[in-house]
């Protein structure tokens, strides 16, 4: 005999979330078949914040601990209210030209990055540093650079040829004989400031180029702090 189950009310309906239950399973799966998991600060429609297509974030080392580069999550995020601001009284913040000096080449994040990634795998020869006073180092740095003031090395705020020379031979690894500077086995060196606007790095620069340092071992990252703040890049606090 046939029963017609419509008019029965036998047929069992779907319920109506079951098309985006899988959809939401189908999504995981792939995420995970990437090698890749939603953030707690990620929508579940949103994707990934990555560094490049094919990075997701960069393990350096910060005062002889690992750490990890990576971009903030959360796609509301916004700038650090500190480089927020966008005019700034010039002199002394005017914009920096984007060619520094003949030789001097000047990079954006991923090679700063791809730098502090080859200090952590132990190259020696490289060296990342933050141009700034310390006052501003304490509010955040890029992780793996090292402090050296501009006034450091700058004769004209005081620093002693001496003092100078001693930053030379123990962090760069530039020697000295007869009065004679040799840069043969001198570290390249990867300088950055606040960003475009700030001269500290510029003046850190120009004084090294002045003492003979080579200008092809000299890499500037011209954005400095501003632009790696609004790409949402990982910081630390100086010390």
């Amino acid at each position: 005999m046939f029963v017609d189950k419509a008019a029965t009310g036998c047929i069992s309906k779907p319920p109506e979330e079951t098309t985006l239950m899988i959809k939401a399973k189908l999504m995981t799966a792939a995420l995970l078949a990437a090698g890749l998991t939603l953030s707690a600060n990620v929508g579940a429609a949103d994707k990934p914040v990555g560094i490049t297509p094919n990075m997701m974030d960069a393990e350096v080392v910060h005062d002889g601990k690992k750490v990890k580069i990576s971009r903030n999550q959360n796609d509301k995020n916004t700038v650090n209210a500190a480089f927020a601001k966008t005019s700034r009284p010039c002199p002394p913040f005017c914009i920096q030209p984007s060619t520094l000096a003949p030789g001097v080449e000047t990079i954006g994040e991923i090679e700063v990055i791809g730098y502090l990634q080859k200090m952590a795998d132990g190259d020696n020869t490289i060296l990342v540093i933050d141009s700034r006073t310390p006052d501003w180092v304490k509010k955040g740095t890029i992780p793996g650079a090292m402090n050296i003031p501009w006034t450091k090395l700058n004769p004209a705020k005081g620093a002693d040829p001496i003092s100078i020379m001693e930053i030379m031979e123990k962090e760069f690894n530039v020697t000295e004989s007869e009065g004679l500077l040799n840069f043969s086995e001198a570290k390249t060196l990867v300088l950055f400031c606040n960003g475009m606007w700030c001269g500290q790095s510029p003046n850190n620069i120009n004084n090294l180029l002045k003492f003979g340092y080579p200008a092809h071992k000299i890499k500037w990252y011209r954005g400095g702090m501003q632009d790696w703040e609004i790409l949402g890049l990982s910081t630390v606090a100086g010390s």
